[in-house]
């Protein structure tokens, strides 16, 4: 994975654009943090990669919602628990 700053993309715009189309994919930095990821579509496939992207980042946000719930005991809850939980939520929600 190739790491560019926004100047880079500013001088070597063509260079990194090739890149992409070959189908590699680039990291785009500002002040040395990563900010965005650059990929390489096929024509047509536009839909199709930001549906991808999407839904791995669904999963990713699911993973860390499980990682927590276990470090924290959660994952040990009965299901009368669970639905103590949801009924408190739902009447702190109503009361706003």
């Amino acid at each position: 994975m190739k790491f560019v700053t926004v100047r880079d993309l500013r001088l070597h715009g063509r260079e990194i654009w090739n890149v992409l189309r070959a189908g590699e994919e680039a990291v785009l930095t500002y002040n040395g943090r990563p900010v965005a990821l650059l990929i390489g579509i096929q024509e047509g496939g536009l839909e199709e990669t930001v549906r991808l992207i999407r839904r791995a980042r669904a999963q990713a946000a699911v993973s860390r919602i499980r990682e927590r719930a276990r470090a924290l005991g959660l994952d040990k809850m009965s299901e009368r628990d669970i639905e103590a939980e949801i009924k408190a939520a739902r009447r702190a929600r109503q009361s706003w």
